[in-house]
């Protein structure tokens, strides 16, 4: 008997390879390989999909509009979910090939960039293992945000061309195109508005399919694709003029190129503006079709759709609904905007009022006149509405209007999406608080109802189970399998963390995670690490308020410590960084810079005896994760309290058993209670404290010169000491901290990071004490499932009833 009559799944990968890959299956290379197992795999998603629509018709569905997706590699998830994990591994074997090669060959889908996406993802992976009647709505982009290279220390963004070979994971819906247009005027000389475009471009679907896991139910990712009415103007191609020819072609379709296309032009800000708008009417379009199609009526929109907003990307969404209902359908206003706030709801994701989006109202007229002209009514009611409750105080209303009259007059998208839904959530506990207290607190005051929290969460599927099949063996042994689908089941890990036998089985898992990160940092970024060291790790979008740039600092802090006391016992540390800067914010780019140059100089002194490295890793996105959090010690979330919405980043580390030091922000307060003062390392002000600080007149001046350790790393940055080639090239980022204000208070929490850095040094020493506090984060993550967090959003916010794996009411 050959293998493939005893494995049926090795005789349907050879189908596979012969009927769809087109290869002979002895021929097969990797990639052909993960084309035939990601075909195999397909075909059950598609059975799944087509039996989940014909259940789910009729059903009230919950719709998740957001500008990023990011998923990361399928394969291995589409394979855990069908339960072919092991049935696959064994064919591959069968053919000399491991599984895990084979999933390394798979691009990341460039869908997204950072927290946004990745909590997306996370989020319609819980929608599909819970049962939900779900689709996630965003834009098919060609080549993702940019891949990020490192070169002389310099970020260098190169197109992200995840779909070369093109996606065994899409299914083309060919028969699923909806206009989308721009410009042009709006006629009222009938008894409706006529919005005459200047222009349009079509807007074709493309379904992948999220399996659920523990269940058959999947959910679907509908992505969006500019394809232009008429693809190349023939007649100049005809004529020679080959670049006019394709000019209207680029024109339209560059609209699903790229993520966040860079917004410093007028054009940069037109196009990503187009953008928000053609995800938007696309997927509303979409929405309202369907529920005409499963009812054939409109009265009973709100009964059987649910539209969530993620951010302020798809706010436009508010106004489309509304010209919809209006001018398509001729309902009566009044009605329309019922219906439209039962509809909508809308998580923030930000509390800093200068990342709140907005829009010139000259930009939006030009490009969406139909749309101003609606959100200019909505203002207009809901500012006669707010006079009512404090007559006479005119700036409650201009805080509170839609448009912000302060300058060039500018359209508030949080503003529109709050007025425009039934429902506002927060994501961390602190983060929900904050917002009814300042930014949003005279909205909070009309409805304090509207407001509620749903702290983020990430799933485990993808975050322990993929990621650390180590770990997830050790946790399955000694628990069982349920954790996957009941994270709270990790809390028997507790009294594990005293078992002498557990502890090192443990670190055995975090040491081999950790061998294979430091071999993608060779790999990566030519750094040799010592898998021994701490694995100090800050991996997230690079920003000033995220403060990497604080980190730095320490590290310069312990490398002149280091040259000061060389004999001294100093723990070893290798600093992990990596993340991407937007391609026009300087100042990020600046902070990686300083990074590359303060690792040049310390990676390579004798003095230190390799006690103290620093590594970069470039092009950080979901794989680079999944490598990097099971090795991480040491968990970097050290935002300027008050700034960080929640995290996820921090639950994921903590997932994996890193310790966190961090500030009392975001999700960062709740990982604490959940697993204990003694096992993470709280550090600098408190977001009352911070403000406080602000509101006294903050000098960072003073803190430099009452300081001499932070006065002598400053020198050492600004003078050339990482550039001796260039010494003046760091020295904006010291301006800014001295002379520019210090906006994120980074000299103010200095003295105390520094000292939090010592704690985890002393604890580090005792490596069965910091065994123990390892497993009692991971013990502590139960509250963290993105599963937790659907749950909530269905029964608080969506009103749709959840169904555990099981199919058991929850």
């Amino acid at each position: 008997m050959t293998f493939a009559e005893s494995n049926p799944l090795s005789e349907e990968l050879e189908r596979q390879l012969l009927d769809h890959v087109g290869v002979a299956p002895a021929e097969a290379t990797q990639s052909d390989l993960m084309s035939g197992v990601a075909q195999l795999a397909r075909e059950q998603l598609s059975q799944r999909w087509v039996a989940a629509q014909a259940a789910q018709r009729g059903s009230r569905r919950v719709y998740y509009l957001s500008m990023e997706f990011l998923i990361g590699r399928t394969l291995g998830n589409a394979l855990a979910a069908l339960d072919l994990h092991d049935e696959a591994a064994a064919a591959l074997a069968s053919r000399a090939q491991r599984l895990e090669d084979i999933e390394q060959s798979e691009a990341d889908a460039a869908l997204g960039n950072g927290g946004l996406g990745r909590l997306a993802a996370c989020f319609l992976d819980s929608m599909a293992t819970l049962g939900l009647p779900s689709f996630g709505y965003g834009i098919r982009y060609e080549y993702g945000m940019f891949a990020q290279a490192i070169v002389e220390g310099r970020q260098i963004e190169r197109p992200e061309s995840w779909l070369g070979d093109g996606s065994p994971w899409e299914f083309p819906r060919r028969g699923v195109r909806y206009p989308v247009r721009f410009g042009g005027r709006v006629d009222h000389s009938s008894d409706k508005a006529l919005w005459f475009p200047a222009g349009s471009v079509d807007a074709k679907a493309f379904d992948m399919v999220v399996p659920g896991h523990g269940t058959a139910h999947v959910s679907t990712l509908r992505l969006w694709k500019a394809t232009a009415p008429e693809h190349i103007d023939l007649h100049a191609f005809n004529s020679g003029d080959y670049a006019r020819a394709a000019e209207v072609k680029n024109a339209f379709e560059n609209i699903s190129w790229v993520l966040y296309p860079n917004d410093s032009t007028a054009a940069g800000r037109e196009l990503r503006l187009r953008q928000e708008y053609f995800f938007t009417s696309a997927s509303i379009q979409d929405i309202v079709g369907r529920h005409l199609q499963e009812h054939g009526r409109l009265d009973n929109l709100a009964d059987k759709v649910a539209i969530h907003l993620n951010d302020t990307h798809p706010a436009i969404g508010v106004a489309e609904m509304m010209r919809v209902l209006c001018d398509e359908h001729a309902l009566r206003w009044p009605d329309a905007w019922a219906k439209t706030q039962r509809v909508f709801s809308y998580t923030n994701h930000t509390l800093m009022p200068e990342a709140l989006e907005t829009w010139s109202v000259a930009l939006m007229q030009q490009v969406l006149p139909r749309h101003m002209e609606i959100i200019l009514r909505i203002n207009q009611e809901f500012l006669d509405f707010a006079a009512t409750l404090r007559p006479g105080d005119n700036q409650f209303l201009r805080r509170l209007s839609l448009i912000d009259e302060t300058g060039e007059r500018r359209v508030r998208m949080a503003h529109l999406s709050i007025v425009g839904s039934h429902k506002v959530n927060g994501v961390s506990a602190l983060h929900s608080q904050l917002l009814v207290k300042t930014i949003f607190a005279d909205f909070a005051e009309i409805w304090p109802e509207r407001f509620t929290n749903m702290t983020n969460g990430v799933t485990p599927r993808r975050w322990l189970a993929q990621s650390n099949p180590g770990l997830s063996s050790l946790i399955d042994r000694h628990i069982g399998t349920g954790w996957r689908l009941d994270l709270d089941q990790l809390r028997q890990l507790a009294p594990l963390a005293d078992d002498a036998a557990f502890r090192a089985e443990f670190m055995l898992v975090k040491h081999a995670n950790k061998q294979r990160l430091a071999e993608h940092i060779a790999t990566s970024s030519g750094v040799r690490v010592d898998a021994d060291s701490l694995f100090d790790v800050q991996v997230k979008r690079v920003h000033e308020y995220k403060r990497q740039l604080l980190n730095v600092l320490h590290v310069v802090t312990r490398y002149q410590d280091m040259l000061a006391d060389p004999e001294l016992d100093w723990v070893p540390r290798t600093m992990i960084f990596a993340g991407k800067a937007a391609s026009s914010y300087q100042m990020a780019k600046q902070i990686i810079r300083l990074i590359h140059d303060v690792g040049q100089v310390v990676n390579h002194d004798k003095r230190l005896r390799g006690r103290l490295k620093v590594a970069f890793v470039p092009n950080y996105g979901v794989s680079v994760a999944e490598i990097i959090m099971p090795g991480a010690d040491l968990s970097e979330q050290i935002s300027t309290a008050g700034t960080e919405a929640s995290g996820t980043g921090n639950m994921k580390l903590a997932l994996n058993g890193a310790l966190t030091i961090g500030t009392d922000d975001g999700a960062n307060i709740e990982i604490r209670q959940c697993v204990g003062d003694e096992n993470i390392f709280i550090f600098g002000h408190s977001t009352q404290e911070v403000a406080q600080l602000r509101k006294g007149g903050y000098q960072p001046l003073r803190i430099h010169d009452q300081h001499p350790r932070l006065k002598s790393v400053l020198q050492a940055i600004g003078s050339g000491t990482f550039s001796p080639d260039e010494p003046a090239r760091h020295r904006s980022l010291v301006d800014a901290l001295l002379w520019g204000g210090d906006h994120y208070q980074l000299l103010a929490d200095y003295d105390s990071y520094v000292q939090a850095q010592a704690r985890v040094d002393t604890l580090f020493r005792d490596a069965e004490a910091w065994a123990r506090a390892a497993i009692l984060n991971v013990a502590g993550m139960g509250m963290f499932s993105s599963d937790r967090t659907i749950r909530e959003y269905a029964r608080d916010i969506w009103n749709i009833e959840v169904h555990d794996g099981r199919g058991a009411k929850a």
